[in-house]
């Protein structure tokens, strides 16, 4: 295999620090986080109604996986790729 398909990046979700594939999605991410912390919590924002939403259509249409990324908000997750360091929120600060 070649070195670039072994490099990983560290990115920080809702303050937890999560290790993925450079290359990966933060939808994909979010996917990691939940499967390896066995957080319920994790998706990517949470509805007026408070339920928590996730990634839905995978391309871009149904904005259900927004998240805030280095302080920008409304970034589509399934759309965005991973770097080294990123913060990612998937909800408001309270």
């Amino acid at each position: 295999m070649s070195e670039a398909a072994l490099s990983r990046v560290r990115i920080t979700i809702d303050g937890v620090s999560v290790e993925v594939e450079q290359g990966a999605t933060l939808a994909a991410a979010l996917a990691a986080a939940l499967a390896v912390c066995g957080a319920s919590a994790y998706g990517a924002r949470l509805s007026v109604t408070g339920e928590r939403r996730a990634p839905l259509c995978g391309m871009g249409v149904c904005q259900e996986c927004r998240v805030s990324v280095d302080g920008r908000m409304h970034v589509l997750a399934c759309q965005t790729l991973c770097r080294d360091g990123q913060i990612v929120q998937t909800t408001r600060p309270r």
